[in-house]
């Protein structure tokens, strides 16, 4: 609740007493808007047409998405798997790859509402709701590649273990399995946390409706909401159990996605680091995409007083912390290597770094290093965490160097096997390139379609975090009056003074 007034405990000013320092906080709402202006700003960008640049961006990601989604896996459900380049020796290749890459970028959103919720991190209200559809989408395009790379789509529904007449019964000891209730789940409950938060939001917008068809489709969205306590009290308690069941989600799923690699005896991949790992690198990768989102969409709609500076500056020095914990990671990786003296695990890591005369992807390896360590660097500097262009040139860099890291992972590892008679160079397939893009356009289209048709920020909760909101408004604004200073709260206590040098 001390957002907007102080963080620090103060002291009180009699003599004797120790005087500790008042700072004040970094507004999360800027130029003393209003609960109406709020209201009326994120229910505009729903009522109102769409500006220019938002169909400039539209059109292109939906066609993108048609051709490559649509098109590319039309085209591989009727000629074959072996379109896409998955040779003998990487049976996985990009379609994993993929895999990895987008159910890293749906960790973020989670962890920014349910984390950052239950530890009471208020500059979450701004950004969650955005964060949270992009947790949606970005499982959508993931579940794509191993519902197609199964060979028969139509039969994907084996992967989940439901009785059939053939009385085939799935591996319980495969992690592939353990993917599947672990996205499964974290797609779920995800869902129901976006769909859950947006409630109230939802019945302002159908509130304001004036057209009938718009007033019903929210209305039916809304499940009834009008606002009353005992709705109030019963959505908390459901938000909030739901953030609870959430935080470990976030956790277990891309834990679960690294035994894949973990679990197996393959050098460079049987590792215990890769659980840690993968949860830092999903985070981290998390964050940059809902930078390279947010940024340009605030300035699309206008939201530069919701979205302020204080919100990127917190994500970028997120950023630049988890970015620490990859290339630590990665240095661990190459230490453990060494160290084992295991001459098949150090082989692997000298072709994955360039230490052996035949390292074909040794250029992936400083193209992800460079991308995902040096890149984030900059965020220690708050010039950069405040310039915009240098923010979203390190979101973008690192959004490139987390899918280089699973491509560094997989391909440089699997085409350099056991047996030197299977190593090939790979190189994906015009399908592989084209399904990789169009999943990028789906991702893309859907965002902007949440854009148009749903609230972007979280109406109500942005609310609180209004000085009006304050409990304690009303009170400091009459000690202020009667004092003719300025008032400040600490601790819940309300203290009134004269802020002289940093002490009241």
């Amino acid at each position: 609740m001390a957002d907007a007034t102080t963080a620090k405990s103060s002291a009180t000013a009699s003599a004797g007493q120790p005087q500790l320092e008042v700072l004040e906080r970094e507004e999360l709402i800027l130029n003393n808007r209003s609960y109406a202006w709020i209201t009326d700003r994120i229910c505009g960008i729903v009522e109102n047409r769409m500006p220019l640049l938002w169909w400039i961006i539209f059109i292109p990601s939906a066609i993108i998405a048609l051709l490559g989604v649509g098109g590319g896996l039309t085209y591989l459900v009727s000629t074959g798997v072996g379109v896409w380049g998955n040779n003998n020796s990487l049976m996985w290749g990009w379609p994993i790859v993929n895999f990895v890459f987008w159910i890293g970028i749906g960790h973020a959103g989670t962890l920014i509402s349910a984390i950052l919720f239950l530890t009471r991190q208020n500059w979450r209200t701004s950004i969650n709701r955005a964060a949270e559809a992009m947790t949606i989408f970005a499982v959508c395009c993931a579940g794509i590649f191993p519902a197609f790379h199964v060979g028969r789509v139509w039969m994907a529904w084996f992967l989940a273990p439901i009785p059939n007449a053939n009385a085939i019964w799935q591996n319980f000891k495969s992690p592939l399995l353990w993917d599947v209730f672990a996205v499964s789940t974290y797609f779920t409950v995800s869902l129901i946390f976006w769909y859950i938060g947006m409630v109230p939001d939802l019945a302002s917008i159908r509130d304001r409706a004036k057209n009938k068809f718009r007033k019903f489709a929210y209305g039916v969205l809304a499940l009834g909401w009008r606002g009353g306590n005992r709705q109030w009290r019963h959505y908390e308690m459901c938000y909030l159990l739901l953030a609870a069941l959430s935080t470990p989600l976030v956790l277990s799923v891309h834990t679960i996605v690294s035994f894949d690699f973990a679990t197996s005896v393959v050098p460079g991949w049987h590792t215990t680091i890769f659980p840690p790992y993968f949860v830092a690198g999903a985070i981290f990768g998390g964050f940059a995409m809902v930078l390279t989102m947010m940024v340009p969409a605030r300035k699309i709609f206008g939201l530069e007083d919701l979205i302020t500076m204080k919100h990127i500056d917190n994500m970028a020095k997120i950023i630049a912390f988890t970015g620490c914990l990859v290339g630590y990671a990665y240095l661990m990786e190459l230490f453990i290597a060494w160290y084992g003296q295991n001459k098949f695990e150090w082989a692997a890591f000298a072709k994955r770094i360039g230490a052996d005369e035949d390292s074909p992807y040794a250029w992936s390896y400083f193209v992800m290093m460079f991308c995902n360590v040096v890149s984030p660097q900059f965020f220690w500097f708050e010039k950069c965490r405040k310039n915009l262009w240098v923010v979203m040139g390190v979101a973008m860099l690192v959004n490139i160097g987390m899918w280089f890291e699973r491509f560094v992972i997989i391909v440089t590892t699997l085409a350099r096997m056991w047996f030197p008679g299977d190593w090939q160079y790979y190189s994906a397939s015009p399908v592989d390139v084209m399904t990789f893009v169009g999943t990028i356009g789906m991702f893309l289209a859907l965002f902007m379609l949440f854009l148009r048709f749903l609230p972007c920020v979280n109406i109500a909760e942005v609310k609180w975090t209004l000085l009006s909101s304050n409990v304690h408004h009303d009170e400091m604004e009459e000690a202020k009056k009667a004092a003719g200073a300025k008032c400040y709260e600490a601790d819940g206590e309300v203290i009134t003074g004269k802020r002289t040098g940093g002490n009241c």
